[in-house]
């Protein structure tokens, strides 16, 4: 995640681990596996830490920052290189990753829809299948870097304006009320 996966090494890893790099591939077969086995291990973390924001009891505004936040996270902590090799020298895997990530995301935002509308923070009228699709692809490409550096792309203010975005174009005047209140909360939260 921090260097790219490209400029690693077995011997890094193997380094890196404290073992041999004979020890090392008692585990793996190659760097192929490597990589597989990383990105299985980092799809079941996310996964994980995603399932968090909608197990606490957060209504779904309060989820969807949530989820937010853990999104913006992960673009700050990944070098862009790491996609970028993925994608270049193991597209199965990069393949695998985009795959599971838009079926994780679609799904999370679908649930969310269905919650945000039984508890009357969303509007009863949505297509829920569309607006799902809608977040997961602006998700999916508003880190284009022609549009928004990564800087631009994790700062405080387009989060804000991406959830006001989101959230007012499907929300009640109730869910408006939480999501004024929450945007509030969060502005006091990061302003200390």
């Amino acid at each position: 995640m921090k260097y790219g996966i490209k400029s690693i090494t077995m011997d890094d890893v193997a380094r890196e681990l404290g073992i041999s790099k004979k020890t090392l591939y008692q585990y793996v077969t190659d760097k192929d596996d490597l990589v597989g086995k990383f990105i299985d291990i980092e799809v079941e973390l996310r996964k994980d830490q995603i399932c968090r924001c909608f197990r606490i009891g957060f209504n779904a505004i309060e989820e969807l920052f949530e989820l937010s936040v853990f999104m913006n996270k992960i673009i700050l902590d990944q070098n862009p290189a790491t996609e970028y090799d993925l994608k270049k020298y193991y597209p199965q895997h990069f393949h695998k990753m985009v795959k599971t990530r838009r079926e994780g995301i679609y799904n999370y935002i679908l649930l969310n829809l269905e919650n945000g509308i039984k508890e009357g923070l969303y509007r009863e009228d949505l297509n829920i299948e569309i607006i799902a699709k809608i977040y997961l692809s602006r998700s999916e490409n508003i880190h284009s870097d022609e549009l928004f550096t990564i800087k631009e792309f994790t700062s405080e203010k387009l989060f804000i304006e991406l959830l006001n975005y989101h959230v007012r174009g499907i929300a009640t005047i109730k869910g408006i009320s939480v999501l004024e209140e929450k945007i509030r909360e969060f502005e006091t939260n990061n302003n200390k």
